[in-house]
């Protein structure tokens, strides 16, 4: 019977969100991984089993932490850290390796930091939903880099939800759940003339409280926002394709060139073209 299975994404192109390498693992008792640090964010998922982990903080303490199955575990990159399965119920895990421009962000919605790398959902139907992705990238290397990328963000979509209580009274969290909810709806909407009331009126609350709670939580508008993500998005089109200037522009939301040739400028400091150039 097979006990793992590994693969290395064989693509770095990716800006916002780029996999590293996944897989998954039935380890054999007392099985120990480490002390390592790695160069990017690396999240597991416990199916089943126990093991311990054995981690720095941000003052550079070692912290113990016991996991169970249905928790996880994730280490940031250059944290040094030590996992070991127990010697009489190893645990069988899954995991992702990743990074990119908009993951600190997610994570910090998600609640993780150095000092608060576990893993506990609040919701089982969004766990399992996060589970499933991750098993399903570790069984399916052979597809296309855009088809894995895609089943990351649904990873990274679910984790979030599963670890915000949207139920819950404080205001901090209710906060979290606008400002994830207010990405999700970029994410999914970005190429089409989508407005800052749009994004307002989907999470249900007015543009001026949403305004307020995007820029505190994000540290930029919810306008600078939507464009810098476009524009990330258009550099990824403009590198990894032959698409003319005109349909990239319509792809990112912006129909007229001109618009759009004027928002990149005045982003990255030269035209569409010129970058593409560059970046070839």
């Amino acid at each position: 019977m097979q006990d793992l299975l590994f693969s290395i994404f064989p693509n770095e192109n990716f800006i916002d969100l780029c996999l590293y390498q996944y897989g998954w693992e039935r380890c054999k008792p007392a099985h120990m991984y480490g002390p390592a640090a790695r160069n990017h964010f690396l999240f597991h998922y416990v199916l089943s089993g126990t093991g311990t982990l054995m981690a720095n903080n941000k003052n550079g303490e070692t912290q113990t932490y016991h996991i169970r199955s249905g928790q996880g575990f994730l280490l940031f990159p250059g944290q040094i850290s030590t996992y070991i399965a127990s010697e009489t119920t190893p645990w069988e895990y899954t995991w992702v390796e990743f990074d990119g421009l908009r993951v600190k962000e997610m994570l910090d919605i998600a609640g993780f930091s150095q000092d608060q790398p576990l893993y506990r959902a609040t919701s089982k139907e969004y766990r399992e939903h996060m589970m499933n992705e991750m098993l399903y990238i570790a069984n399916h290397s052979e597809e296309p880099p855009f088809h894995l990328i895609g089943h990351l963000y649904l990873f990274f979509d679910a984790l979030t939800r599963s670890m915000t209580n949207i139920h819950m009274g404080n205001t901090s969290k209710m906060s979290d759940y606008y400002i994830r909810e207010a990405i999700h709806y970029i994410e999914q909407n970005f190429p089409y003339e989508i407005t800052i009331e749009d994004i307002a009126r989907h999470c249900g609350i007015n543009r001026s409280y949403f305004g307020k709670i995007f820029h505190k939580s994000v540290g930029r508008t919810p306008q600078e926002f939507l464009i810098n993500y476009r524009m990330m998005k258009a550099t990824e089109l403009l590198k990894m394709t032959q698409l003319s200037i005109a349909d990239i522009g319509n792809a990112v939301g912006y129909p007229n060139q001109l618009n759009f040739s004027r928002a990149f400028k005045n982003t990255y400091g030269v035209s569409p073209k010129n970058w593409r150039k560059e970046h070839q």
